[in-house]
């Protein structure tokens, strides 16, 4: 049974709140991003002795490509862990962005999601 690592996530989930500090202001929102989160995130996993460990792999589904972001919760005294992941499209064309920022785009929203989850 995964008791420290629910116990942990239960405590940081409880504790992390982070504001949509950020604004698009072509679209009209505030967001936060995934590095907010992260931010956020650092102390209470250090007090709960946890790390999180974030990776990104692609995905094809018919003819577009995916993002698939992982979040992996560790406790590190137990080993056990916790992972969820997200998703994010690519786009074939971004006005004002090569191929490798599209992908850096679409991961930073697929790690969101990840940390959402």
């Amino acid at each position: 049974m995964k008791k420290n690592v629910l116990k942990s996530l239960c405590k940081i989930q409880g504790e992390l709140n982070v504001q949509k500090k950020r604004r698009n202001s072509f679209g009209k929102y505030n967001y936060r991003s995934a590095e907010d989160i992260l931010d956020a995130l650092k102390p209470l996993l250090s007090a709960e002795g946890c790390v999180i460990l974030l990776s990104d792999k692609t995905a094809i589904s018919g003819d577009r490509f995916y993002i698939e972001s992982t979040a992996k919760l560790v406790h590190c005294e137990s080993g056990e862990e916790i992972t969820v992941s997200g998703h994010a499209r690519e786009e074939l064309t971004k006005k004002g962005m090569d191929g490798s920022q599209i992908t850096g785009a679409s991961s930073s929203y697929a790690r969101k999601y990840a940390l959402n989850g």
